[in-house]
C-alpha cells in the first residue's frame, strides 16, 4: 500500500497534487440509496476553500465539486463514488527559483529521499491542496452519520497563543477563525496583523466534539476508536499532536480524579473523552489537535540544496497566515471518515445495530 487510503470497510483514496489538473477522491463501500446531491458536498468544500478570511490565502479557487460515478437519480448506487475538483488558479513561477532547494518545514527533503523525485510546484502532493479530497469524502460520510443524529464540530480553542475562556458555538460560524469565544476571536484577529507584518505565521489548537454518538463503536485491541481518530487527524499534514478528553491532563490526576463515575443517565463527567477501552461510551467524543504554523514565511531561513550546498531563502507566493481555520472542516472530514467506518464495522458484526432498508 501507498499510504494514500483510509478506512477499512468505508474506505477513501485521495489523488492530484496542489498545482496539477485537478484533485479527487474514490471512496469505496458507501452504503446504498443514501441521498447525496453535489450541494451536500459542495457545502463542506466552500468552507474549506481558500481566499476566505485574513488568515487565508489570497489563491481564488472556486473549488465546484464534479461527481463521476456512483450516484444515479441523486442516490448512491453503493459502487465506488468518484469525486473530481478542478485546480483553476494556479500560480507556479514563484517555486522555479527554489526547485532545487530543500525549504525548512516543508516534506522537500523526505519526499526526495523516498521517491528521489519530488513535484516542487506549491508542494506537490504534499500540500494542504491536497486535503480537499478528504472534505469531499468526509461530507459523504456525514450524510451517513447525521441519519443516524451523529454531529461533528470542530472549533478553535487556540490560537497564537491566545485561549478561549467561554464555548458558545452559537459563536463558531459568526467569526472568520471559526472560534467559539467572540473576545478571543477578535484578539487572535489582531495576531494575525501582527504576523503578517512580520512576515511569519501561526499555529493552534482545534477541538472536535462529535455529539450522539452511541455505544459500541471501535475495536478493543489495536484498532480501538480513539486510536484511528488519532491516525486520522495525524494524517493531517499540520497537525502534530492529538488529544482524547482530558489528554495529557490525566498524567497529573489521581485515579480518583480521573475515573468518570456513571449514573442512571449515563456518564456524571467525560475526562475519557467518550471512549473507554477503545471503544465508544455514548458521552461525547472530544479530541483536540496541535496544528502548527504553515511553514512558508517570508522571513529569512537557512536550508540546503539537493547538493547539500548551504543557501538562504526567503518563500514568496501565496500561502496562508495559518492553517487554521480551513484546516477546521478537515479535521471535521476526518473524524466523520473514521467514524463512519467504525459505524460500518460494528454493523458488520451487529446487523441489529443498525436500522436496515428493506424495501426493494
Amino acid at each position: 500500500m501507498a499510504g494514500n487510503s483510509f478506512g477499512t470497510l468505508f474506505r477513501i483514496t485521495t489523488w492530484g497534487e496542489s498545482h496539477g489538473e485537478a484533485l479527487g477522491v474514490v471512496i469505496d463501500g458507501c452504503p446504498p440509496r443514501l441521498d447525496l446531491s453535489n450541494g451536500d458536498i459542495q457545502k463542506e468544500l466552500d468552507r474549506r476553500k481558500p481566499g476566505q478570511g485574513k488568515a487565508s490565502s489570497p489563491r481564488k479557487e472556486r473549488d465546484r465539486v464534479e461527481i463521476l460515478s456512483g450516484i444515479f437519480e441523486g442516490k448512491t448506487t453503493g459502487t465506488p463514488i468518484s469525486l473530481l475538483i478542478r485546480n483553476e488558479d494556479v500560480d507556479s513561477s514563484s517555486y522555479e527559483e527554489w526547485k532545487d532547494v530543500f525549504r525548512p518545514g516543508q516534506a522537500d527533503f523526505t519526499y526526495q529521499a523516498k521517491y528521489g523525485i519530488r513535484d516542487c510546484r506549491g508542494g506537490g502532493r504534499a500540500s494542504a491542496r491536497e486535503t480537499v479530497g478528504r472534505v469531499a469524502a468526509g461530507a459523504v460520510a456525514k450524510k451517513i452519520l447525521e441519519k443516524e443524529k451523529i454531529e461533528i464540530l470542530a472549533y478553535t480553542i487556540e490560537f497564537g497563543g491566545i485561549r478561549t475562556e467561554k464555548i458558545d458555538y452559537k459563536e463558531i460560524e459568526r467569526n472568520d477563525l471559526r472560534c467559539p469565544d467572540r473576545r478571543a476571536a477578535a484578539a487572535m484577529e489582531s495576531k494575525i496583523e501582527e504576523a503578517k507584518a512580520r512576515g511569519d505565521t501561526l499555529g493552534g489548537i482545534v477541538e472536535v466534539l462529535a455529539r450522539g454518538c452511541p455505544p459500541g463503536l471501535g475495536e478493543p485491541v489495536f484498532d480501538k476508536l480513539e486510536a484511528d481518530l488519532a491516525k486520522a487527524l495525524m494524517s493531517i499534514g499540520a497537525v502534530r499532536g492529538v488529544e482524547v478528553g482530558a489528554g495529557f491532563g490525566v498524567a497529573r490526576m489521581f485515579g480518583s480524579e480521573c475515573n468518570d463515575p456513571i449514573g442512571p443517565k449515563g456518564f456524571e463527567k467525560n475526562d475519557a473523552g467518550g471512549i473507554l477501552g477503545g471503544i465508544s461510551n455514548g458521552a461525547d467524543i472530544v479530541l483536540r489537535a496541535a496544528v502548527k504554523p504553515i511553514p512558508s514565511i517570508g522571513l529569512e531561513q537557512r536550508t540546503v540544496n539537493q547538493a547539500m550546498r548551504r543557501v538562504s531563502l526567503r518563500i514568496k507566493g501565496r500561502h496562508d497566515i495559518s492553517a487554521i481555520p480551513r484546516i477546521n472542516p478537515v479535521c471535521e472530514a476526518m473524524v466523520a471518515l473514521a467514524l463512519a467506518d467504525h459505524w460500518l464495522r460494528q454493523k458488520a458484526i451487529h446487523p441489529s445495530f443498525l436500522k436496515v432498508d428493506r424495501r426493494t
